[in-house]
């Protein structure tokens, strides 16, 4: 089956400002939190609101410490691969990111906000000044920067989201970090169930075609997925089941091959 002729690209500019601006939103939402909401649960397993917060900053961070390291010989994966790797790595990241939240609740007290303010400051600093081309030795293998600013924005929106399911304290989404975040997920999509029998629309955003089968040129493919760019997030992560979707009418389906349950979710 024909594939994309050519990845998609990011402008890292543009990527590194959405990283800001999304980062920034976090920041404010989390000012006025006390030690009770930070000790709340979150739907990551044992997580709470602390641990959350860490993983947010952990997340920018991690852009400072890989350009403070030699960069690797050799691009290895894309932003589109990152998306079905990171579970490999999962009980690393919980271990780091729970010693990130002892350390910075003995240090900041209940002032999570101190956290995230350091490391914009640092991204700021460091990631404006790099090329987007700088490979850096990440844990799923060297990458670009311009692809690890897309993993960040991922990222960012996704445990924004979470953040609000946690707290009830919303967290909107910049337009630029959301559009990035939906698109890479499409296109892990792709990758994962490669084809071209079923169409998924992610209004305004991403359309990509996947799961192998008849493929479909002229006029409306007989296979659509539609949904909004926060639902395909949630289902793309496993934070919403195809089910429930389905149900709330926050996704419609129709074909005989739209039932993309199997598939999901791609994040892991």
């Amino acid at each position: 089956m024909p594939s994309r002729a050519r990845a998609r690209s990011y402008d890292p500019a543009k990527t590194r400002t959405a990283v800001t601006a999304q980062l920034r939103r976090v920041r404010e939402a989390v000012e006025g939190l006390d030690e009770k909401g930070l000790a709340a649960p979150t739907r990551l397993g044992d997580w709470t609101v602390r641990e959350l917060i860490a993983h947010l900053a952990m997340a920018v961070s991690s852009v400072s410490r890989l350009l403070e390291r030699p960069a690797p010989p050799v691009r290895e994966v894309t932003a589109t691969g990152w998306a079905t790797a990171t579970a490999a790595h999962s009980a690393a990241i919980d271990t780091d990111t729970r010693a990130l939240a002892a350390d910075a609740a003995g240090t900041a007290g209940t002032d999570p906000g101190g956290l995230l303010e350091r490391e914009a400051a640092r991204f700021a600093e460091t990631a404006a000044v790099a090329p987007g081309d700088r490979l850096l030795a990440t844990r799923v293998g060297a990458m670009r920067l311009d692809d690890y600013l897309v993993t960040r924005c991922v990222e960012l929106v996704v445990h924004a989201d979470d953040l609000t399911a946690a707290t009830g304290v919303p967290v909107p989404h910049d337009r630029q970090a959301l559009a990035t975040a939906a698109r890479v997920l499409a296109d892990a999509l792709a990758a994962k169930a490669p084809g071209g029998s079923v169409e998924v629309r992610i209004p305004p955003f991403a359309v990509v075609q996947c799961v192998e089968g008849p493929r479909h040129t002229r006029g409306t493919p007989p296979n659509v997925v539609e949904t909004d760019p926060l639902t395909w997030i949630r289902l793309a992560t496993g934070r919403l089941a195809w089910a429930e979707a389905l149900e709330s009418a926050r996704l419609t389906a129709s074909g005989d091959r739209a039932d993309l349950s199997a598939h999901l979710p791609v994040l892991g």
